[in-house]
């Protein structure tokens, strides 16, 4: 199977050594979704939207084509390529006021285009998807919120936006979400306790 993993997070993929203000729990995340992966024998594509330049702005010319059917900027059709080519779509990021950050969104906004990923043959009507290759989508995220809360306090809008709000409503739905809750409450042996659940996760996928 071959899985493109979607990273957001500004400091890269690269971000997973102990370095004050340079590491990211997401990308130690990352490196762990990566090894199950190779675990299960899948092929992996990254794409680290920072490191890439992945510009999340929808612009009014762009704006202009994903409504007609014409085409996005080249950092959006790139992604889509390689959309078009995986098996199972997984996202790895932080939690920032509760939500993806803007790459994600950007991501959702202008990969996801109508005439790639979906049709709509009646104006405010149902979707028809046309990811067919796409068995499903994963979520890894990292937040200082505990889960608990996130779940009945806050009833988790990025599973919301990123599974009944988008795939869902193209047809994908395997959807799973698994979350790093209270990531700086964490000692050292709960940080390896939580990546090593990632691990697992994508070694059987």
């Amino acid at each position: 199977m071959h899985v493109l993993v979607v990273f957001d997070h500004p400091y890269g993929a690269e971000a997973h050594a102990n370095v004050p203000h340079q590491r990211s729990l997401a990308a130690a995340a990352l490196a762990e979704v990566r090894a199950g992966l190779a675990d299960a024998g899948h092929s992996v594509d990254v794409a680290d939207l920072a490191a890439e330049g992945f510009d999340p702005v929808m612009t009014a010319a762009e704006l202009r084509a994903w409504r007609t059917g014409g085409e996005m900027r080249q950092d959006a059709t790139a992604l889509q390529q390689r959309l078009s080519a995986a098996d199972h779509l997984v996202f790895v990021f932080p939690v920032w006021w509760m939500a993806m950050p803007a790459g994600t969104k950007g991501f959702l906004d202008r990969v996801l285009s109508k005439g790639f990923a979906f049709d709509e043959p009646r104006l405010g009507g149902a979707l028809h998807g046309r990811l067919t290759r796409l068995r499903g989508v994963s979520v890894v995220s990292v937040m200082t919120t505990d889960d608990a809360l996130y779940r009945w306090w806050f009833g988790r809008p990025a599973t919301a936006i990123l599974g009944r709000g988008t795939f869902r409503l193209i047809g994908i739905r395997r959807f799973r979400h698994l979350s790093i809750g209270r990531s700086t409450q964490r000692g050292a042996a709960g940080r390896v306790r939580a990546l090593a659940a990632v691990r697992r996760r994508f070694a059987a996928l």
